[in-house]
């Protein structure tokens, strides 16, 4: 493969769930697809729309926030999205190494202000702001569109994928432009 237009995927981490490196190049809105239990360590499971196979596990903190937002039931979750991000600040051992946070969610009322705890003893508020999500039939136009235009060559799709609306791309799941983008390296990989 030799595409450089997007080294995006050279950067995510192997590992059996979603991670905070993953964020690095900014947010990521998820639509939840099924909840399980998980182990003692983490014990939600949140799948997602073109998760290939990297859950969300959400820490302590954020499993507070989801159950505060959205209940105790994860089968009320289903269908509903938020945006993860990666926020440099947390600890872990007294040291900055970044964590997943939730900012947006919707099927919330209002923005949500919570106090969770930063320390041992200490606790900060946490805002979550309301997610308005693209209207499902508008996702698919887009997707329908980009698909097209991922037929008409590589400088097609990352011309429509620029003048894409950010809702869009967030709805359609930051692997949907790799894949057709991938789609296309490929054959021309093939070609030479």
């Amino acid at each position: 493969m030799s595409d450089v237009s997007n080294l995006r995927d050279t950067i995510v981490p192997k590992s059996d769930q979603i991670n905070s490196e993953q964020l690095l190049y900014g947010p990521m809105t998820i639509t939840v697809t099924s909840v399980a239990r998980g182990s003692d360590d983490q014990p939600i499971i949140v799948h997602y729309r073109n998760e290939n196979g990297r859950p969300y596990k959400p820490c302590k903190s954020m499993r507070k926030v989801l159950i505060f937002a959205w209940g105790e039931d994860g089968n009320q979750w289903v269908g509903r999205s938020m945006t993860l991000f990666n926020d440099l600040a947390v600890k872990w051992a007294g040291v900055a190494v970044g964590g997943i946070r939730i900012s947006h969610m919707t099927h919330i009322e209002r923005e949500i202000s919570l106090q969770l705890t930063a320390t041992r003893g200490k606790k900060e508020p946490f805002i979550i702001k309301m997610l308005t999500p693209p209207a499902d039939d508008r996702v698919e136009k887009f997707r329908a569109a980009l698909t097209k235009k991922a037929g008409e060559g590589l400088a097609a799709i990352v011309d429509a994928w620029g003048k894409t609306p950010d809702d869009i791309k967030a709805a359609l799941g930051g692997d949907f432009y790799k894949d057709v983008t991938a789609d296309i390296t490929a054959d021309v990989t093939e070609e030479e």
